[in-house]
């Protein structure tokens, strides 16, 4: 059976971003950093997350992040108040972040410091369910956030997220008096997609869970990279 053109238009399009994202990871592994792909849909809390993130970790690790969205700086602009470098990807009319953009965004990182004193890039993608877990940027790991505002059944609607995820973050755990959720339920279908993923749940607010998070995040760090030769 032939492929339709559509079909294998994308399929084009995967290859091609993955053999830019296995370049971006081999620039990451040569120096010594470790590259977190941070997805969600828009208003899960990615933001307030790294927020909280940088604030507890600037003295422990030296960090840096991209931050992906489709118009103005506004959440980059948060994130600059921390002291950490943030470089601002505006993709236009694009749902997520692609290889080639973050390697832009690499090239502009490079021209301003020496990547080799940094341990950890945050990459910030664009707030979406679908895209942005299909189209790798060159992370060594993918975090998703679920908002416990979004429902239980998400995880079965959006597979793909869940199924690519390593580490699942179930945000705004304070709201769970307010609503009628069912976290069992919610994590039972997260591991129905994916039986080994990483499940925590936090809320930002209250700082319920975030230890845990911030645990998770630099065991990720002490993991050794190594360049293929």
């Amino acid at each position: 059976m032939h492929q339709t053109f559509d079909a294998a238009l994308e399929i084009n399009l995967l290859h091609a971003n993955q053999t830019g994202a296995d370049h971006n990871r081999e620039h990451f592994d040569e120096w010594g950093i470790t590259c977190l792909n941070l997805m969600s849909s828009p208003g899960a809390g990615k933001t307030v997350l790294l927020e909280k993130t940088l604030a507890a970790l600037k003295d422990q690790l030296k960090m840096a992040v991209i931050e992906g969205d489709m118009t103005t700086e506004l959440d980059a602009e948060r994130l600059r108040q921390y002291g950490v470098p943030v470089i601002a990807i505006n993709t236009g009319r694009s749902c997520h972040l692609d290889s080639k953009m973050v390697a832009g965004g690499i090239h502009r990182f490079k021209e301003d410091y020496n990547p080799k004193e940094f341990d950890l890039l945050l990459v910030e993608n664009v707030g979406n369910l679908v895209c942005p877990a299909e189209f790798e940027v060159g992370e060594h790991a993918k975090v998703a956030l679920l908002s416990i505002t979004e429902g239980e059944d998400k995880p079965l609607k959006y597979p793909i997220m869940f199924q690519e995820a390593d580490c699942l973050i179930i945000t705004k755990l304070d709201l769970a008096p307010y609503l009628e959720i069912d976290l069992k339920r919610l994590e039972a279908n997260v591991r129905s997609m994916n039986p080994d993923v990483k499940i925590i749940a936090l809320s930002a607010q209250t700082g319920e869970g975030l230890e845990e998070w911030l645990n998770w995040l630099k065991s990720q760090v002490n993991i050794p990279r190594f360049l293929n030769c």
